[in-house]
Parts: C-alpha cells; structure tokens; sequence
C-alpha cells in the first residue's frame, strides 16, 4: 500500500483508540464521577452521535478545501478534544470534550476512505479502505487494553493524556506523507449534487444496514468490561488481556473482510452480518464459562470487524463519483449510530432488570435486522438489473 494510505493508519489509531477507550475504563470513570454504569456508559453514545452530527456538517463545509488540510484540521480537533477529557472536572464537562473529540472522526474516515481508494487500483479499493481501518484494528489490539491497564494503574485521566500525545505523533505522520495533491485535479462539486446522495434508495438502505448491522456488536461490547467481571467472572486485571483478545480477532476480520470484498461484495456483505449474528448467538450460551467466553469474543472481533470493509465499499459504490466523500462520511456517522443505538440499547436492557447475560442474544437480533436489510437491497439490485437486461419491445 502506498505511504499515504499507511499515514492515514495511523491517524485512525489515533482516532480507534479515543473511541473504545472509554470501554475499558467504564467503571473507574462512573466511581470517580459518581455515576451509574448506564449512565457512564451514555459517554460512548454521546461520542457516537457526535460523529453523526459532525460527520455530514463538516464534510459539507469542508468539500472545497484540500483534503490534506482538512485531513490535518481534524486531527488537531482530536487532540485539543483528548486534552480536554484528561482535565475534565466534571460528568457533564467529560461528555461535552468527547462530543468535540467526536467531531473530528467521522469526517476524518470519510476523508480518508476517498483517499485511500483513489491511490491504488479499483481491485484494491476494498483492501484499501481495511488498511485505513486497521489503525482501528490497532487500536483495539494495543491501544484499548493498554488504556484499560493505564487507566488501573495511573487513573484514566492518564490514558487520555496517552492518547493525546497519540494524536500529535499521528498529525505529524499525515503532514509528512499523504500528498498535498490529493483530490485537486477533481472538479468542484456543488452543494446540492452532494447532497443529491441521499435520494439514493440504495445509499439510504446502505446506511441503515450498517446502522442495524454494527449495533449488536455495541450492545455487547459497550459493557464488555462489567459482563466479564461481574457475570463471566474475571478480575478487573483480567479484562485487559481479554480485550487484546477480542483485538487479535479484530485484525484478522478487518483483513478478512477486505478481501471478501474484493472478491464478491456482495457475498461479503451477507457472510459477514450473518457471521455476526451467529457469533453473538454463541456467545449468549457461553458467557458462564469462562474459556468458551475468551473463544467466543475472539470470533466476535473477526465477525464485528469483517463487516467494515464490505458496508464502506456498499455506500461509496452505491453513491457514485459526485456524493462519494458525503456518503463515505454518513457511512462512518451509520457505523458510530450504531455505536449509540447499542450502547443505549444495552443500557435499557440492564435497567430494564434482563440483566448482563440478556445483552448478546438482543445484540444478535439487532444485527439480524442489517442482515434482512443488506439481503433487501440486494434483491433490488437483482431486479433493476433483471429489468435493464429484458429487450425493449
């Protein structure tokens, strides 16, 4: 892969890690806030709609300037955003610094999707974007579960103080080696055509499938940390190895998937959310034991994370050449309103008194719903072409 697409990797481990931190640190930050864990949870779904607000609103606003200045702008809204969470006071302060965080991600991966898929062959734009994401794998694999061993050792403001200084080391990496040149030989592309995107039924449909799709993994791994200690029954120290688990199987699905879906797209899309729903399945039955549930969230991080490759290239194949950047940005803000649906999804599960081990099968059926709706479009897709091939009388 070309440098600049490797510099865009290490921006989303910047960003990967910022995200899923939060996760690992979930019970250290509602004791020092003195908030529940529902409610401490509520910072992830506040990131997430961030991203869904920030993502359209400043790819929009940013679709005349060069992309490496907008990439470069949004990393410095990264960082500014991670000092912030290091020094919040307060609950209310710790959630309006990710929101500001959360600003910056959407559009970053929206960016660098376009950019990564028009520096390599169009057979390779799938493999592409799954180098892009995996800084996120990265994150997963390095950043979360050392955040989550930080966070015990030194307190959690100290893992963001971490991932700030990430976010300087990952602004410095695209300043060097993505090309100024990026995207300025397109023609300017008004308003209106952008935004025309979404009168696309199949970009819409692509948008919900990712939604629904991603969701159940949230679900589930938005509490990963109290299932694991509080029903599973592993120490605190435990949940970090384990988290380096569920990253492993994230590496080897964020691989996995891009190839799939460079093969057949649309093969990739049905295996990968089936997978999904099976795996969350699975683990609903063995989440007393504790090595079918290690076993179990390996396969979770491969399922979760073969399906990002497939939904990406869906919406940007769906959205053509004029709406591409809009629809690769909404693509992202779908992935993180996902991220919201299951998070609050999960809460309402625990609060609703169903408990931790009710959370995988309802985060089965959640992406069982992306999975009817990417077999839906599909089937659309199978009778336009149907319609296109009969001989016009």
């Amino acid at each position: 892969m070309p440098p600049a697409v490797l510099a865009l990797t290490a921006g989303a481990f910047g960003i990967g890690t910022t995200e899923f931190i939060i996760m690992g640190l979930l019970l250290q930050v509602a004791a020092d806030m003195h908030v529940s864990v529902p409610i401490a949870g509520l910072l992830i779904s506040g990131y997430a709609l961030g991203v869904f607000v920030g993502a359209p609103v400043l790819t929009l606003a940013t679709r005349r300037m060069p992309r490496k200045t907008v990439l470069l702008a949004l990393m410095a809204i990264f960082t500014v955003g991670n000092a912030a969470c290091a020094v919040a006071p307060n609950y209310e302060l710790l959630m309006a610094a990710r929101v500001l965080t959360s600003l910056a991600h959407g559009t970053f991966f929206g960016v660098g999707s376009v950019v990564a898929t028009s520096l390599v062959a169009e057979n390779k734009r799938a493999s592409a974007i799954a180098t892009m994401f995996i800084g996120l794998t990265v994150a997963t694999l390095l950043g979360v579960p050392f955040g989550a061993w930080f966070g015990l050792m030194l307190g959690w403001r100290a893992a963001f103080w971490a991932v700030t200084v990430i976010g300087v080391m990952a602004f410095a990496v695209v300043a060097v080696f993505v090309p100024g040149h990026v995207g300025s030989g397109d023609k300017p592309i008004s308003l209106a055509e952008e935004i025309s995107v979404l009168r696309q039924p199949q970009v819409l449909l692509g948008l919900a499938m990712t939604v629904f799709g991603f969701a159940g993994l949230f679900v589930v791994f938005t509490y990963i940390q109290p299932i694991l200690t509080r029903f599973t029954g592993f120490s605190e120290a435990a949940v970090s190895p384990i988290l380096l688990v569920f990253g492993v199987g994230l590496a080897i699905g964020n691989v996995a998937g891009g190839k799939l879906a460079d093969r057949g797209l649309a093969g990739a899309l049905i295996g990968t959310l089936a997978a999904l729903a099976i795996v969350l399945l699975g683990l609903a039955a063995v989440l007393s034991i504790k090595v079918g549930a290690i076993v179990l969230i390996l396969l979770l991080g491969i399922a979760a994370f073969a399906t990002v490759a497939p939904l990406q290239l869906r919406v940007l194949e769906a959205a053509g050449p004029s709406g591409r950047t809009l629809a690769s940005s909404l693509n992202i803000a779908a992935f993180n309103l996902g991220n919201a649906l299951g998070a609050w999804v999960g809460g309402a599960t625990i609060d609703r008194g169903l408990g931790l081990p009710a959370l995988p099968l309802v985060a089965a059926g959640i992406t069982a719903v992306g999975l009817v709706l990417a077999l839906w479009s599909l089937r659309l897709d199978r009778a336009r072409d149907a319609i296109a091939a009969c001989p016009a009388e």
